[in-house]
């Protein structure tokens, strides 16, 4: 893997913003540089909320939706990068995984959507983009879910030690981290999605 500067993108299930971070990468090590939170605007939120709650939108109004997120990754990427007084050539790329607004591993034809188009974030940045981490995972018959165990299992594995790692995000996962056998991982159940739908409300 090149070593260098990344810039990695994530808004969550909890749509609380759009958090993004850069951060140093090489074979034996990751170090935070820098990161913020870019607010998401209120109609773009519900928006998206609605779609994940079952709502129905034309092709259009879809198609609209995804664009929009991407133009929004974009932004919050390059106020990181004004923040920071960098510029594109000094990023190697940046992970995406984008807005999941459906997620069904399971049944006849199983699938996983994300969207926020990762062609927009690289039109207006003019770094690469990697995305579209959970399909490959579904289609070898995987849950594509969750993501972060083998992050998790890069940072944290020790050679003798067992150990386990809780996320807590919209929706909490386990990371199992057990010597001499393959890294492991699932999702618990909700996480943090129930406060947050209530605090939605009840705010509204």
């Amino acid at each position: 893997m090149k070593s260098g500067r990344f810039i990695g993108v994530m808004s969550g299930t909890s749509l609380d913003g759009v958090d993004v971070v850069l951060a140093t990468i090489d074979e034996h090590r990751v170090a935070q540089l820098a990161s913020l939170s870019w607010p998401i605007p209120v109609s773009l939120k519900q928006a998206v909320l609605d779609i994940c709650q079952g709502q129905q939108l034309t092709l259009s109004q879809f198609g609209q939706l995804d664009t929009q997120l991407g133009r929004l990754f974009a932004d919050a990427v390059n106020a990181l990068l004004k923040e920071q007084n960098l510029q594109a050539r000094d990023i190697v790329a940046i992970g995406c995984h984008g807005q999941t607004v459906w997620h069904e591993p399971t049944g006849v034809a199983p699938h996983t959507l994300q969207i926020g188009d990762n062609n927009q974030i690289v039109a207006r940045t003019g770094i690469t983009v990697v995305g579209d981490f959970r399909r490959r995972d579904i289609a070898l018959g995987g849950q594509g879910a969750p993501l972060v165990p083998a992050f998790h299992h890069a940072l944290l594995a020790h050679p003798t030690e067992r150990r386990m790692v809780l996320n807590i995000g919209g929706i909490a996962n386990l990371s199992l981290l057990i010597p001499g056998q393959p890294v492991g991982g699932y999702d618990t159940g909700p996480g943090n999605m129930l406060m947050d739908a209530w605090i939605w409300r009840q705010a509204r």
